[in-house]
């Protein structure tokens, strides 16, 4: 297509230079604009030209100008810089066409080609998704489906973080706000109006607002962690069912956007088949991280590597961001993170076990990590190459998991673990308007719509 493209350009451009030069021109040159602001595609003939002529190349491009006829896939042509003629794409029509007109891709990859993995979506099971949450879905997706037209070998990994402070909150709002049992909560499970999901989302700001009014009660939310991460009592099965049945929900709403999985790690098997412990027990091996004795992070394990944009190596005693355990022995993100990483990468020596998890309409089955094995469990991770599709505001910790690999001896893996990185998007007051949803006044008056529109399309989706 873009072949085609060019060649109309070009024959194009020939022509006007015969008809207002009368010259016979065969060449013509086209290049890349060094910005996409001024164009998809840059002829500097009219500087060969005005040698030619004794004319300035600004005066003979705006000729050109006059004389071009209409290109098929050219929305409009522009003079810019000293002279060069620019043609800006028709891009919708262009891409459309380039898509109809693609060639056939390469045969699907061998099973023992190597792996690359990629690592999408990511919700957190305490509420519905959020079209926040949509957006790294549909980037995820979209540079999964790039990859296997190209024959790669992809596995879709969907890490569900069903043992953190959002899902802890959510227990501490059934069991203390609502006072639920686990009977209760299996009941609200099983009814299909509202889904658990969307009944979990208001419950989750009531609890924000119950920590707020009393700072006291974030004990509760201590407790809770620490039961749900030693998979300890009733606390633990509320739990579990609650993350369960909300990922349903995330999957049922992925799928209907043509977005799939292969598996699901779990944090929870993380700490249950002791990765994190083999982890942990290699970090302080190798000295990649200590115990802070004195100050602020006392009886923290933090990292002392060195991540890429820091001055110097970590201060044990003062930089929270590096904190791998905390004082009351609970695993941040990032060190359950560490873990996950040395797992995709095959270099812990284990896997999980795994059991069938959701079915979509094509057969394709989305496998959960689990303490034993279904009959016929394939096997995952073990990649050549890693990407993590997560926002920028997690560059900072994403490069504290690659030091952590490099800090532990694998440069080579932590080089070829890569932060798909996108940034974060502002959603206006007008915006939510010119798409037709109701604001309250509360809202229309911060002129941030976000959670709003978050809450609505969620709803839509349901």
């Amino acid at each position: 297509m873009l072949d085609q493209l060019y060649a109309a350009l070009q024959h194009a451009v020939r022509a006007a230079v015969q008809q207002k030069f009368g010259l016979e021109h065969e060449t013509i040159p086209l290049e890349k604009p060094p910005q996409v602001a001024l164009g998809d595609a840059a002829c500097p003939l009219p500087f060969e030209l005005a040698r030619r002529l004794k004319r300035s190349p600004r005066q003979i491009t705006q000729e050109l100008l006059d004389a071009l006829p209409p290109i098929e896939g050219v929305e409009r042509a522009s003079l810019a810089g000293g002279g060069y003629l620019n043609f800006h794409f028709a891009r919708g029509p262009v891409l459309l066409a380039m898509a109809h007109s693609a060639e056939t891709p390469p045969a699907a990859a061998s099973a023992d080609a190597p792996k690359v993995i990629v690592e999408h979506t990511n919700i957190n099971p305490n509420k519905a998704a959020h079209i926040g949450h949509l957006r790294n879905a549909a980037l995820g997706d979209s540079f999964v489906r790039l990859l296997r037209f190209t024959g790669r070998r992809v596995e879709v990994q969907n890490y569900i973080d069903n043992t953190g402070v959002q899902v802890a909150d959510v227990v501490v709002g059934l069991q203390h706000l609502e006072k639920k049992s686990l009977a209760d909560v299996e009941a609200l499970a099983r009814q299909a109006r509202p889904r658990l999901d969307h009944y979990c989302w208001g419950l989750y700001v009531r609890v924000t607002q119950f920590f707020e009014e009393d700072k006291a009660r974030l004990a509760l939310r201590a407790e809770t962690l620490k039961a749900i991460e030693e998979g300890r009592g009733e606390t633990a099965r509320i739990a579990e069912l609650v993350g369960a049945t909300i990922v349903r929900c995330h999957l049922d709403t992925m799928q209907r956007l043509g977005v799939q999985y292969d598996v699901l790690p779990r944090e929870s098997e993380i700490l249950h088949l002791q990765f994190w412990d083999a982890a942990f027990e290699l970090l302080k091996q190798r000295g990649a991280i200590e115990l802070a004795a004195t100050g602020k992070n006392a009886g923290c394990w933090v990292m002392r590597q060195a991540v890429a944009g820091d001055a110097e190596p970590a201060d044990a005693d003062t930089d929270d961001a590096k904190i791998i355990v905390r004082s009351n022995g609970t695993v941040t993100y990032v060190g359950k993170d560490i873990a996950y990483q040395l797992w995709k990468f095959g270099l812990l020596g284990r896997d999980f076990h795994y059991r069938r998890f959701y079915t979509y309409p094509d057969g394709h089955v989305a496998w959960m990590s689990a303490l034993e094995d279904d009959p016929g469990a394939p096997r995952f991770g073990a990649g050549a190459g890693v990407y993590n599709v997560i926002d920028a505001r997690q560059s900072y910790l994403q490069k504290i998991v690659f030091a952590g690999l490099a800090a532990l001896g694998y440069t080579e893996q932590a080089a070829r673990s890569v932060h798909f990185a996108y940034e974060m998007v502002g959603l206006s007051l007008r915006c939510a308007r010119e798409l037709g949803v109701e604001l309250s006044e509360e809202d229309a008056d911060g002129g941030q719509c976000e959670g709003v529109l978050h809450t609505h399309v969620a709803r839509d989706l349901a």
